[in-house]
């Protein structure tokens, strides 16, 4: 067997995809995948739903959040990674913390008003909490009166929860109304 290197034109985009995607410090658009390789932006879109498919059943994930992919370890295997680099278990989220963050996950993006609306109590510790965990971020401001922040999502909300993209979510269910004392 040669010991000569592959040249970069021999290996697969696949191949060439998976590693860019393994060394990048963060999530990445497929456009900077594609001007990286100078290719057509379909091309590298098609070619990382072909990834995402040979990663089914595999350690490793392709994660996909806000336009964005990034390579992640299976939720399955938390457990073994933990002991492996000898990590704490993770932190566990308030029942407030994920109550917030269930609010957001499926009415992003959503403003601060919004997300006490809906809960019926102040949330500012509550999200300045899930702001410093990572697991949202603001998202810019609403175009209405006093413009207030909007929260989303992050990749790290993935993670944590094990996803691969928002649309594993499962569906809301329609809460049954209670029955009207007449």
């Amino acid at each position: 067997m040669s010991s000569q290197p592959i040249s970069n034109n021999e290996l697969s985009l696949l191949s060439k995809l998976e590693a860019m995607l393994f060394v990048a410090p963060g999530s990445v658009t497929p456009a900077q995948l594609a001007v990286a390789l100078d290719i057509p932006v379909k091309d590298v879109e098609s070619a990382l739903g072909e990834l995402n498919a040979q990663y089914k059943g595999r350690g490793i994930r392709l994660q996909r959040h806000a336009g964005r992919y990034q390579l992640t370890t299976a939720p399955e295997t938390a457990h073994l990674i933990e002991r492996f680099l000898d990590l704490e278990a993770t932190s566990r989220l308030s029942r407030a913390a994920l109550e917030t963050l269930a609010i957001i996950a499926y009415k992003q993006p959503v403003t601060h008003p919004e997300i006490d609306a809906i809960r019926g109590v102040n949330s500012d510790g509550v999200l300045k909490s899930l702001l410093s965990k990572g697991l949202i971020q603001e998202a810019g401001r609403a175009e209405r009166p006093g413009r207030p922040f909007l929260y989303e999502t992050t990749s790290d909300f993935l993670n944590h929860f094990g996803l691969t993209s928002l649309e594993e979510l499962p569906p809301l269910s329609p809460i049954p109304e209670s029955p009207t004392a007449e």
